[in-house]
């Protein structure tokens, strides 16, 4: 848990709030609320300069540590789900399978948790097990796989992540007497590199004095700067349109390499919007590809969240908002023949608490993106390999899921999750997702899902 002096007083006061509700929620002592109010340092109180909205947070449940850092990356791990399997050898497929599935969930750690399991086979497009699949649960990272199959539909393949340098005004010799506006679209790939083909185009224009300012054009996307349902103490992305290094210091470092480059500036830094017929200088543009391969092999959560408000702002809204993807996301639900109200979908990386899917929605994903070559070519190849890279690459290695199972993870406290692809010993092509909540080491649910997997390769 983050220690109290690194708050600013607006974010002390919203906590606070936060806080209140929770303890008059659970009934708890009074005195804990005051025992917080007489926490605030002095520091934090002469700290009154932060604008930043924290409206969508709320605290983690009571007694839980919440983890959204994937801990699949963590040394490899002893199996701790300790299980014979007496299922006869002889049995033929998939018959097999589903013998062995059935012991699998009949384990004891079900005593004390929970899961929802599917497993379809996309080869003979049939059922091959199920169990709770229509049970809500919190599907953490694997989140990503819903925003990512609802990215590839909606914006298609070819689509790019744009930000641009414009000016306006008039050129008088060297000196541009106008603005400079950077035009943000929330690209998390930016980097010090695109950001030196800004310096340069300025440069190029034969510009070295700008007398006006440098405007930051936010409109991409609305003012909320972390997603709903997201904890106040996560290590959580800033959701900003302008972006470099994945971090919200684009306007700052913008114009140190101005100046570093001995061009003068003699404006202000500010935020504005880009009025029609401004000079673009410069644009810099990333894949859709480029994004989803970090999204899913290193489960990047600005990564997602950039791409879950691509599909809002690609509807035509603007600014952009989580709600406009929501909608996005429902419309797709409802393309696969479910019903959208039976989910909650609160954000793109699974960051949130109040994210609520099944199993079986997640396996109708990977229906539909199987069913799609385009989607499912570039799903297929972004999904972390089992043994191989990514998330995965410490788990299942020396076994038949080995180089075979593609899936996403997910981690956060007490959830488990893995959804994606796999092939049959007979060579049939499956699609599965297994999320288990409830499960206070994160080590039980991945040995759980290990065990699946490899059965669902042998």
């Amino acid at each position: 848990m983050k220690s109290f002096h690194n708050f600013t007083i607006s974010q002390f006061h919203n906590f606070i709030m936060h806080y209140a509700l929770y303890i008059m929620h659970y009934q708890l002592s009074i005195i804990t609320l005051a025992l917080l109010l007489f926490a605030l340092p002095v520091a934090a109180q002469t700290d009154s300069t932060s604008t930043s909205s924290y409206s969508n947070l709320v605290l983690p449940p009571a007694g839980v540590d919440v983890v959204t850092v994937e801990e699949e990356s963590a040394p490899d791990e002893t199996d701790t789900l300790q299980m014979e399997s007496h299922v006869p050898p002889t049995l033929p497929w998939p018959q097999r399978l589903q013998a062995r599935l059935e012991e699998l969930i009949h384990h004891p750690m079900f005593e004390t948790s929970q899961v929802g399991l599917m497993v379809h086979d996309l080869t003979s497009d049939s059922v091959i097990f199920r169990y709770n699949h229509r049970q809500l649960l919190r599907p953490a990272s694997t989140m990503k796989v819903i925003t990512a199959v609802t990215a590839l539909d909606r914006l298609g393949g070819g689509y790019k992540y744009r930000t641009r340098l414009c000016a306006n005004g008039k050129m008088e010799g060297r000196t541009l007497r106008g603005d400079l506006y950077c035009v943000g679209g929330m690209d998390p790939l930016f980097d010090n590199t695109d950001l030196k083909a800004f310096v340069e185009s300025v440069r190029a224009a034969g510009i070295d004095t700008i007398q006006g300012r440098l405007i930051a054009d936010l409109s991409f996307k609305d003012n909320d700067i972390l997603g709903e349902g997201w904890c106040w103490d996560d290590d959580n992305p800033m959701l900003t349109p302008l972006l470099i290094g994945k971090k919200d210091q684009f306007m700052q470092r913008f114009e140190a390499e101005l100046r570093a480059a001995r061009i003068t500036l003699t404006g202000n830094r500010t935020v504005g919007r880009t009025p029609l017929g401004v000079s673009v200088l410069c644009e810099r543009t990333h894949t859709i590809d480029e994004v989803l391969t970090t999204m899913m092999k290193e489960s990047d959560n600005l990564f997602a969240e950039s791409m879950f408000y691509q599909t809002a702002a690609a509807s035509g809204q603007r600014p952009a908002s989580a709600s406009h993807a929501r909608q996005q996301t429902r419309q797709l639900i409802k393309t696969m023949g479910l019903d959208p109200s039976a989910y909650k979908v609160a954000d793109g990386s699974g960051l949130s608490l109040y994210n609520y899917v099944s199993a079986e929605l997640e396996v109708a994903f990977l229906k539909y993106a199987f069913r799609d070559d385009m989607i499912f070519v570039k799903l297929y190849s972004s999904l972390p390999i089992a043994g191989v890279d990514g998330t995965l690459k410490k788990r299942m290695k020396k076994t038949a899921a080995a180089n075979n199972v593609h899936a996403k993870t997910g981690t956060v406290s007490g959830i488990s999750s893995l959804a994606g692809y796999c092939t049959a010993s007979n060579g049939h092509r499956l699609a599965f997702c297994i999320i288990n909540q409830g499960v206070m080491r994160g080590s039980t649910g991945r040995a759980f899902q290990d065990r699946v997997c490899v059965a669902l390769c042998e």
